[in-house]
């Protein structure tokens, strides 16, 4: 199975290849934006290259990167954890009847962000692992018994050392982040070998392994690839395409300015959005703010990170002297992908997320329009132009059934 294009330098060069020649970029143009976008900080596995490496790893387990940090978590008092730990362990043991009747509460609690001791069991819950667990007993086992296919199995050994090279898990291939990760991804590419394994796959992957033991990551990986990002990693890349779309148009919505900015300089949504999905903002966002955005992701799915996109672009371009300072297209990604540091904090993108004027209904709008789109785009190459096709809402954007 052929990966995509997540291969650690290999990114920009991909990411050109997927927009239309035809009178989109000058050559000149194009050389530089790969440049640039090889060269950014966020666009090499979660290395910062000016990163400090310390001696010893931070509360998160990073020695260096830019996840790591040495800034204090504001701390809650003893008795405002006990509560909320009480809460969650309360609502896990009663988790059906929540979700069929009060499924309010869950998501506002995960909004609030979950707290660290009841993180695992609460994500496992979320994403409906748990269900996955109880119906494939001893499958993860059977799997990792399995061959698997060989090129597939180099493409993941090749790629496995890449992932959080600074946390104290994935340090070398002895330790057993390593292995545990070969085991999820190899186990994933049996499971479901229509998908097998995508390089955008392995920071998940390897995320989810610094919460949860191997097999249970191993079930939250398998909705998460499934449910969450259903048919992100196929080739074709049909779905981010869509996405893509949806993403500008909602932008068009809660951000005029910026949205005719990057129409005005021909900033495509692909060349820089698409590593925010494929991999869950993984390799994007400050450590702490990854765990607030994932707690609200499992709970709301595939919406939340559209709306993080949208506060990061908004945020990154809202102010006419930067958008002034950025005449052309290399200069506007360059802002957004290296995006200034307080846009990125757990705070700010949490509040700011909220605080956008997008109901629901402004997400199926868009889905339904980029479907009909598309399906006409195809229709006129097949040869058929009044037939728009079928634009009927995808599941994957709903909560996992559970």
């Amino acid at each position: 199975m052929p990966s995509l294009f997540f291969s650690h330098y290999r990114h920009s060069i991909d990411c050109l290849e997927l927009i239309p020649k035809d009178d989109k970029f000058a050559v000149v143009a194009a050389g530089e934006l790969a440049l640039a976008m090889a060269t950014a900080p966020r666009s090499l596995d979660t290395i910062s290259l000016c990163s400090t490496v310390s001696s010893c790893p931070d509360r998160n387990g990073f020695y260096g990167g830019f996840q790591r940090t040495d800034k204090p978590k504001e701390p809650l008092s003893k008795a405002q954890i006990i509560a909320r730990e009480k809460k969650w362990l309360y609502m896990i043991e009663n988790w059906s009847i929540y979700m069929s009747k009060n499924y309010k509460k869950i998501r506002d609690r995960c909004r609030k962000g979950i707290p660290k001791s009841v993180r695992p069991k609460a994500w496992f819950y979320l994403s409906g692992a748990y269900l996955l667990k109880k119906k494939n007993p001893n499958v993860y086992e059977e799997l990792l018994e399995k061959p698997g296919n060989p090129a597939t199995i180099e493409e993941i050994k090749k790629d496995k050392h890449r992932q959080f090279p600074f946390h104290e898990m994935f340090l070398d291939e002895q330790k057993v982040g390593q292995i545990e990760l070969f085991n999820v991804l190899k186990a994933y590419s049996i499971y479901n070998p229509k998908v097998g394994f995508c390089q955008a796959q392995a920071p998940i992957a390897a995320f989810l392994l610094m919460h949860l033991p191997a097999e249970d990551a191993f079930w939250v990986f398998v909705s998460v690839c499934d449910v969450y990002l259903q048919d992100y990693f196929i080739p074709g890349l049909e779905v981010i395409q869509n996405d893509a779309g949806i993403l500008e148009g909602l932008l068009k919505k809660t951000c005029p300015p910026v949205y005719r900015h990057l129409q005005k300089h021909k900033v495509e949504p692909l060349l820089y959005m698409t590593d925010w999905f494929l991999c869950g903002m993984t390799r994007t966002l400050p450590w702490e703010t990854l765990l607030r955005v994932w707690d609200c992701f499992l709970a709301e799915g595939i919406r939340v990170i559209f709306k993080v996109a949208l506060v990061i672009i908004g945020a990154s371009l809202s102010r006419h002297k930067v958008r002034k300072t950025c005449t052309g297209l290399c200069e506007t990604l360059a802002v957004m992908r290296s995006p200034p540091e307080h846009i990125l904090e757990e705070e700010f993108i949490i509040n700011n997320m909220m605080r956008l004027n997008l109901r629901v209904e402004d997400f199926q709008i868009e889905h339904t329009r980029q479907k009909a789109r598309r399906a006409k785009q195809k229709a006129q190459q097949d040869g058929n132009p009044n037939d728009s096709g079928p634009s009927n809402s995808n599941g994957r954007r709903n909560m996992p059934t559970l």
